[in-house]
Order: structure tokens, then C-alpha cells, then sequence
């Protein structure tokens, strides 16, 4: 498993902020990323319908492919700081 997978939520550990989600924007969409998102919000979100929040502040509620778009620079980098 490299150093990406591990970014893109894949690592398998638990309690960590490294799940993710397409962002959706209100300007049509042209700004979307894949987020970073604690998994238990992305799971409550299913159910509920309730919007989440990311470590960089977007919110939304997730409902495309995450692995489709690149991951959102100021997640990365706050993600990076809580290793």
C-alpha cells in the first residue's frame, strides 16, 4: 500500500480523519475536489442526510465517487500536520 492510498482513506485504521468525499459547490460544480472527513459523519450522512464537514472547512453532502477528483490541497495539508 503506498503513501496515497494511505492519503485516499485506504489504511484501514480507525478513528482517524481520512475518510473523504466529493465536494459540490454552488457555482456549478467547477471547483471539486475529494475531501478529508471523519468516517463516522460519512455514515451519518447516509443515513440522516445531513451535510458534513471537512478538515478544510467545506461542507456538503457526500454523494459522488471520491476517486474521481483530486484531493483538496487544504484537507491534504491539515491532515498532514495531525500525523
Amino acid at each position: 500500500m503506498g503513501f496515497l492510498d494511505d492519503l485516499r482513506g485506504k489504511s484501514g485504521k480507525s478513528g482517524v480523519l481520512e475518510d473523504e468525499r466529493l465536494a459540490s459547490t454552488d457555482e456549478g460544480d467547477h471547483e471539486r475536489f475529494s475531501h478529508y472527513v471523519d468516517k463516522n459523519k460519512i455514515t451519518e450522512s447516509a443515513v440522516t442526510g445531513k451535510p458534513v464537514r471537512a478538515l478544510c472547512g467545506k461542507k456538503w453532502i457526500p454523494n459522488r465517487d471520491p476517486q474521481k477528483f483530486p484531493i483538496c490541497p487544504t484537507c491534504k495539508e491539515i491532515h498532514a500536520r495531525l500525523k
